[in-house]
């Protein structure tokens, strides 16, 4: 058998409330073949094992004993990735870690010079950079759809979840629970501002400083927590060629997972970067005469029927004036469920093919640094006087083949 064909075997190492959804796409790799999985919670662990008709280990010692296991998916809280990836690479595993790689840049920075010495893949989370919503919006860029571009506006928010939501009521399709005390005390965004981030890495390279303001708005959201993290932040991030991106972060604001690109002739946009199958929009912007007068006129009328009936969602570009982008490529249907359109396995399978094929990975250790030095900064702009110079660099992603 050709060896660049085998499925690579891997073990997960968390069994929580994400690790179904790993389990849901999973089983859609053949190029991913599962050895196995470790959880220091034996609920988790049982509840995973049998729900995927896969080994239990006994100890995290015991997964990286195996030899047979070559990758290993640290799917852990934020505060573990750092010592269970450390002892993973040390142990000779390829490693992809749930977002982000470290909880600070100098702990990522470490496991980055570990897996170098090592001649190891590290990768972390997220992996939507790679699906066809990203893709297509990268290619509107390249394509010069809205000109050159001098704004981007990234919103993570995703509502007044607490505590009036209840959200430690909430459970995955396996009956694990969303970890409400480790979310609160990790913060919002640390857990979410890494979607927008490898999108901005991957459409316009490394950034150069991040100019942020963080605070938390909601002390008490109706569980006991050691510290709580910021729920709100904002952050200018400056990227070459004068491209300024606003992002934000929070659990205050009504939700918004949105990703706006201004540009001289237009905006492209899409409403939900956790959507691998979102439509990507561009709006070109009227010119002064009969398209101007239109569209101001539609707006007039918009707002009009907003006021006679509110409860229909009439917000958003005048609908006359947007159209959607053409997909690099029809979307891919494998993804966790119709309410999460998402492919959690893209990159894993993404490390897989790069180190079959001896190539760079797209998901570098490199970047992993990048997006945890600027999470840092948006979530503690205290710890470096508000403005945070960056030193992590990577080099330029590859668009996938078919999106050139």
């Amino acid at each position: 058998m050709n060896p660049e064909r085998e499925p690579m075997q891997i073990a997960v190492v968390g069994c929580g409330y994400v690790a179904d959804h790993y389990g849901m796409t999973l089983r859609h790799h053949p190029s991913l073949a599962l050895c196995g999985a470790f959880d220091r919670n034996e609920k988790n662990l049982g509840i995973f094992c049998e729900r995927w008709a896969t080994r239990p280990y006994g100890s995290l010692e015991a997964v990286l004993q195996d030899s047979r296991v070559e990758l290993i998916l640290n799917l852990t809280n934020p505060r573990s990735h750092y010592e269970v990836t450390k002892q993973c690479l040390e142990a000779g595993k390829h490693v992809y870690s749930e977002k982000p790689l470290a909880m600070d840049a100098t702990a990522a920075r470490e496991l980055l010079e570990i897996a170098r010495q090592k001649n190891l893949c590290l990768s972390a989370a997220p992996c939507s950079v790679l699906s066809e919503t990203a893709q297509t919006m990268w290619k509107a860029i390249k394509d010069g759809a809205v000109g050159k571009v001098r704004l981007v506006y990234a919103n993570f928010d995703d509502g007044l979840i607490a505590p009036k939501q209840s959200p430690w009521n909430w459970f995955n399709s396996a009956g694990v629970p969303w970890p409400a005390k480790d979310e609160f005390e990790v913060g919002c965004t640390y857990e979410h501002a890494g979607y927008m981030l490898t999108w901005l890495a991957a459409f316009f390279g490394p950034a150069k400083a991040v100019t942020s303001f963080s605070s938390c708005q909601i002390p008490d959201k109706g569980r006991p927590v050691d510290k709580m993290a910021p729920d709100f932040t904002v952050g200018c991030i400056e990227y070459a060629d004068g491209v300024v991106a606003r992002v934000t972060c929070g659990l205050v604001a009504a939700r918004d997972k949105s990703i706006s690109i201004f540009g001289d002739d237009g905006v492209i946009s899409t409403s939900n970067v956790r959507n691998d199958t979102g439509a990507v929009y561009v709006r070109e912007i009227p010119s002064v005469g009969i398209s101007a007068a239109l569209e101001n006129r539609l707006n007039h009328l918009r707002n009009w029927l907003e006021s006679i009936f509110p409860a229909i969602p009439w917000s958003g570009d005048a609908w006359l004036f947007r159209k959607k982008y053409r997909f690099a490529r029809k979307p891919s249907s494998i993804f966790v469920d119709h309410n999460k359109p998402v492919d959690f396995c893209r990159g894993p399978v993404e490390m897989v093919e790069a180190i079959r094929q001896k190539r760079p990975c797209r998901l570098s250790a490199e970047l992993a640094w990048h997006v945890t030095e600027l999470i840092e900064a948006l979530q503690y702009p205290e710890r470096f006087g508000g403005r945070r110079v960056i030193e992590s660099k990577f080099d330029p992603i590859q668009p996938l083949p078919w999106s050139q």
